[in-house]
């Protein structure tokens, strides 16, 4: 485990005021669990970028509260989660954690907040269980569900006349819930899914599988694959002499921020995703502009779930004037919120996932224009899920 500490002193105050958002206010303790290693590594940068974007945004306070961010390295790595959860949680008293990318991770993050009660905000991770079973009054998700990029591709690719269709993902619970969303979305409408492949988290060695699906020769492929996984996937698709002849789709994370590592082998693939680049929105333009000029590189879907981590937060913290201890008037204040954001408006339901429009998108050069809307205003299912 990698432990780092950031302290960001308030250099502005809110441009509000009430009484008990003192200047001298308790800094806000912030557990940053993410993956700074690995696989995953740019994705927890850039999820860390959007979420200290908003911040300084608003003057490095949230709640009237300096900000304290303390950090650790997850390595995407389950097996380490729950005593890094805890060493956050029980060793340094963080107010709240923000994590993580990993669905395994996630899980054992959402476990310890529930029994804690720490509030957790997860800005990526799609396990359905987080926004399931394992709901909570003081859980949140900034990002999706695994199952609603899924959906949405589901109906495009019923819509474009396949009927038989391969899908192929890593054996974990971001990949089986995400291939589940898509048998959802594409066997309502008659279509076929003729074989389920899958290999073992992060296995990159795609070929065995690869020739499977040249033998099965289906209508198309659906695949999900994210970060190093989706630019080996896409680059050995390509070299096999399957994107001319078979169709590949995806959900978004296929291209989403690993367009030039694929060195123009996902040139054109279709995805689905509830951000896209090109988007007709004064929110995802001013923040573009911004992420920019900060960090000197283009945001992804990743920075905006960030980015929306952080103003969740805000929105709970502001109605209970920075004090984390009033759990139900803090999830109150965010349920019943409009969150102005980057993707386009969404809301979160009462199981804390966001309701929020899926967007087709294709591949050109470095980024991934949308098409059209694919699905709006599409809320995940959250079966198990009960506040009580």
């Amino acid at each position: 485990m990698k432990l780092f500490r950031t302290t960001l002193i308030a250099a502005a105050i809110l441009g509000f005021s009430t009484a008990s958002y003192a200047e001298d206010a308790k800094p806000l303790k912030v557990g940053l669990m993410l993956p700074a290693t690995g696989t995953f590594a740019a994705l927890g940068t850039a999820i860390e970028n959007g979420f200290k974007l908003y911040t300084k945004e608003q003057g490095d306070k949230l709640g009237g509260r300096p900000i304290e961010f303390i950090k650790v390295d997850d390595e995407s790595d389950p097996a380490k989660a729950t005593d890094n959860v805890n060493k956050l949680i029980k060793g340094d008293n963080v107010d709240v954690l923000v994590g993580t990318v990993h669905s395994g991770v996630a899980m054992a993050m959402a476990k310890a907040a529930k029994e804690s009660g720490t509030i957790l905000i997860v800005p990526n991770a799609g396990a359905q269980a987080v926004t399931g079973p394992m709901c909570a009054p003081n859980i949140f998700r900034s990002s999706f569900s695994n199952w609603q990029p899924g959906y949405a591709m589901g109906e495009v690719v019923a819509q474009k006349g396949h009927k038989k269709v391969v899908t192929i993902t890593w054996k974990y619970a971001a990949g089986d819930e995400s291939v589940q969303g898509f048998k959802d979305g594409f066997t309502k409408s008659g279509g076929e899914v003729i074989k389920e492949l899958n290999l073992p988290f992060p296995n990159v060695e795609f070929q065995a599988l690869l020739t499977e699906i040249a033998a099965l020769k289906p209508d198309a492929v659906y695949t999900f694959f994210a970060g190093g996984g989706a630019v080996k996937f896409v680059k050995d698709y390509k070299a096999a002499g399957l994107k001319d002849s078979i169709p590949l789709y995806g959900a978004g994370f296929l291209t989403d921020g690993t367009l030039e590592a694929q060195g123009g082998d996902g040139e054109g693939l279709l995805t689905t995703l509830h951000y896209a680049e090109n988007l007709d929105n004064a929110k995802d333009k001013t923040f573009r502009t911004a992420y920019n000029e900060a960090y000197k590189m283009q945001p992804d879907v990743y920075a905006v779930q960030g980015y929306d981590a952080a103003q969740i937060l805000k929105v709970g913290l502001d109605a209970v004037q920075g004090d984390v201890s009033k759990k139900a008037e803090f999830a109150a204040a965010v349920e019943a919120a409009k969150f102005d954001s980057p993707r386009g408006e969404f809301t979160l339901s009462k199981a804390h996932n966001p309701i929020q429009d899926m967007y087709l998108r294709e591949a050109k050069g470095k980024e991934n224009p949308v098409v059209s809307v694919a699905t709006k205003a599409l809320a995940d299912p959250a079966k198990g899920c009960s506040m009580n």
